[in-house]
């Protein structure tokens, strides 16, 4: 770690200045926040009581437990990584190497499922599925949003679905989550009111070429789409008719540019696709939205799902 040392005396504040300096001299993209979460992190302080330390002296082993975490942050292990835990939705998730690390893009996901929800069926007992679950981001968010809804989580990693469980009980759904091993709905009834999945996207190509925050830590099962991106989606759409309900619905993530591909795998499979998909903060078109050809027409006042 050139230029970085930190000796007993240096201030909380110096600490935070010397690590965001390193940071930025690496070409991280967040030096500061970066540098104040591991600092925070390895004295157990939040982002208040952080502030609130700024002038006190470090010790030695105070300073020691900081250039260690600084050292993985400058081989480019994430922050979420380093810690062990990610924000997604205000919930608080623990992320371990066989999970994905769920991305703020993903969580537009969930508002494209619950803008589509009508007040009054908030309360509803929903049956919700979220396949290819990782660390249960997607199914733990709509749990804690629909109080009387009950989940599956499905994963091809055992692993995956252990992390998943532990964060459904952590986060208080862990009585409405329910977690299977298998490649997407397969093991899976009908009859869903809601499925959700953010599979993997990235071309098999294109993997190599991955920021190594990305590359060399999100599992490989997570990232890898087949040749062409789409091949979750291929089986996703074939099971889709059989895993949703009469009046059931669909939201999946696709990665940048892939929208109208997999409106188009939706629509080959039998599935309406009625809604423009959502984009997230970028501008990016993320959440594609389907519906089973037996779903009500959507110019009805019967609809349980709100107008596009």
């Amino acid at each position: 770690m050139t230029g970085l040392a930190l000796a007993a005396g240096t201030t909380v504040a110096q600490a935070r200045r010397a690590l965001a300096s390193a940071f930025r001299a690496a070409r991280l993209d967040t030096p500061e926040l970066d540098a104040r979460i591991l600092v925070g992190h390895a004295l157990v302080l939040d982002h208040t009581a952080l502030a609130a330390a700024e002038a006190r002296a470090l010790t030695g082993e105070e300073c020691r437990r900081i250039l260690a975490l600084a050292e993985r942050r400058l081989t480019h292990e994430p922050v979420t990584r380093i810690c062990g835990r990610r924000e997604f939705w205000s919930l608080n998730l623990r992320v371990t190497p066989d999970v994905l690390d769920p991305r703020p893009d993903t969580e537009t996901i969930v508002e494209a499922a619950l803008a589509l929800i009508p007040p009054e069926r908030l309360d509803a007992p929903l049956r919700l599925a979220d396949l290819g679950t990782g660390s249960g981001a997607l199914l733990i968010a709509l749990l804690t949003e629909l109080p009387n809804a009950v989940g599956i989580g499905t994963d091809r990693s055992f692993a995956a679905l252990a992390v998943a469980r532990t964060n459904a009980r952590d986060n208080g759904v862990g009585a409405r989550a329910h977690f299977v091993i298998c490649n997407y709905g397969t093991a899976l009834a009908g009859g869903l009111d809601v499925v959700v999945t953010n599979p993997p996207y990235i071309r098999t190509a294109d993997i190599a070429g991955l920021s190594p925050e990305v590359r060399a830590h999100d599992p490989l099962l997570a990232l890898d789409g087949g040749a062409d991106g789409l091949a979750a989606y291929r089986a996703i759409a074939a099971d889709a008719s059989r895993l949703l309900g009469p009046h059931g619905l669909l939201v999946a993530e696709c990665g940048e540019g892939q929208a109208e591909d997999v409106t188009r795998l939706f629509v080959g499979a039998g599935l309406r696709v009625p809604y423009r998909p959502k984009a997230d903060l970028s501008g990016i078109l993320r959440a594609v939205v389907a519906l089973p050809t037996t779903a009500y027409s959507l110019n009805s006042k019967n609809s349980p799902w709100k107008l596009p």
